[in-house]
């Protein structure tokens, strides 16, 4: 019998189309602490129902312009605005916002229907109202029979969904959140980022997450913003920040990457040839945009886009020999580590196919790395 379920659809771009307001403009925002700038002239558009990740490294100004948009911190200059309203001077509880902390901050005292009715108990609204709202949301984090527990006997994936519902009671129109999977354990984290997304879109709610884990960010988003010293140094899908890197900083944080310097030797067909002084033949990119000087070129080469081989190759370019001195098996895939004739370790993902591999690898064997035209990247300082 066919099934009557309706086609998935795909989301809108609704940052591609020019007629669409953004719901959330920064316009050249920065922040100053005594001896230093957190946030340096950000500008950025998120848009409604959007689900956006704000990625970086540990100091990179994430958690900084997540706090201004809350109003727990006023810009030290630029513009903030939400639903085409100025936030200057509003303060955190007279904005359209909440915010789910990293630590979920549960009362240990209350249960978690009192954690999750919080606030509306604080803006006095029935209790018929409260009963009914609290049920509602935790029908919808599918926690219904734990109402009455306490928080110290849940799972981190109870607490989470937890604080979850209790910032979304109030119908927030944008929810932020701080690291919100970083308590949970890898596996749980894993399945929780599927329901975090699922509930994001039945909601339609926008949210703006701040992470540092770059395949959290990957699985969750419609788009990442990618934070290095203050500033957003690329913003694009995840296809876009993992496939077309906008520098050096980004194909290094997002994903592993090999690098190596270069420059053009030729141009033709369509296709670049660079000279790598880690490798006797030069690399050929087909269709690669020239963006960088010549003199500041990096080629970028994902780990999963180089074939390994015990035979030697016959093309003029895009290949290379070396000798396995690192084999990590990771069940799905193995990490191997080539070290070149020029001293450079080339890292290699090699997926696990096949319970018994007719061509096997082993460590201190020389092998012959090799890679498609499409395959590397050019990337720019």
């Amino acid at each position: 019998m066919a099934s009557s379920a309706p086609a998935p659809t795909h989301p809108t771009r609704p940052w591609n189309d020019p007629a669409v307001e953004p719901y959330i403009r920064i316009e050249r925002v920065s922040k100053r602490f005594s001896g230093f700038v957190a946030v340096d002239d950000v500008s950025l558009n998120i848009y409604r129902s959007e689900l956006f990740c704000l990625l970086g490294g540990s100091g990179c100004g994430k958690t900084t312009l997540l706090r201004m948009l809350a109003g727990f911190e006023e810009p030290s200059s630029g513009k903030i605005y939400i639903d085409g309203l100025d936030m200057s001077g509003i303060p955190p509880y007279a904005r359209p916002v909440n915010m789910m902390f990293q630590s979920y901050a549960l009362f240990p005292h209350m249960s978690v229907d009192q954690n999750v009715g919080f606030g509306l108990r604080m803006e006095h609204r029935s209790r018929s109202e409260i009963a009914e709202r609290v049920a509602q949301m935790l029908k919808l984090v599918r926690l219904s029979e734990f109402g009455k527990r306490k928080p110290d006997q849940l799972s981190g994936g109870q607490r989470q969904r937890v604080a979850l519902a209790r910032a979304l009671i109030k119908q927030p129109k944008l929810l932020l959140l701080d690291e919100p999977l970083g308590a949970l354990d890898k596996k749980l984290r894993e399945h929780t980022q599927f329901e975090l997304v699922n509930l994001q879109e039945e909601l339609g709610v926008t949210f703006v997450v701040v992470t540092h884990d770059q395949e959290e960010a990957m699985t969750l988003s419609s788009r990442i913003g990618v934070m290095d010293h203050g500033r957003i140094v690329q913003v694009g899908t995840p296809q876009e920040i993992y496939e077309s890197p906008g520098n050096r900083f980004v194909a290094e944080f997002v994903g592993s990457v090999n690098l190596f310097a270069g420059q053009v030797t030729a141009s033709e067909s369509g296709a670049l040839h660079i000279r790598c002084a880690e490798f006797e033949r030069p690399v050929e990119v087909a269709s690669a945009p020239l963006s960088a000087p010549p003199n500041r070129l990096w080629v970028a080469i994902r780990p999963e886009r180089i074939q390994i081989s015990l035979q030697p190759q016959k093309a003029a370019a895009n290949w290379t020999r070396g000798v396995v001195k690192e084999i990590a098996y990771l069940g799905d895939l193995s990490v191997m580590l080539i070290r070149l004739e020029s001293g450079k370790t080339v890292r290699v993902t090699r997926p696990n196919v096949w319970r018994n591999d007719e061509e096997s690898i082993t460590w201190n064997q020389e092998v012959y790395l090799h890679w498609h035209a499409s395959s590397p990247l050019i990337v720019s300082e």
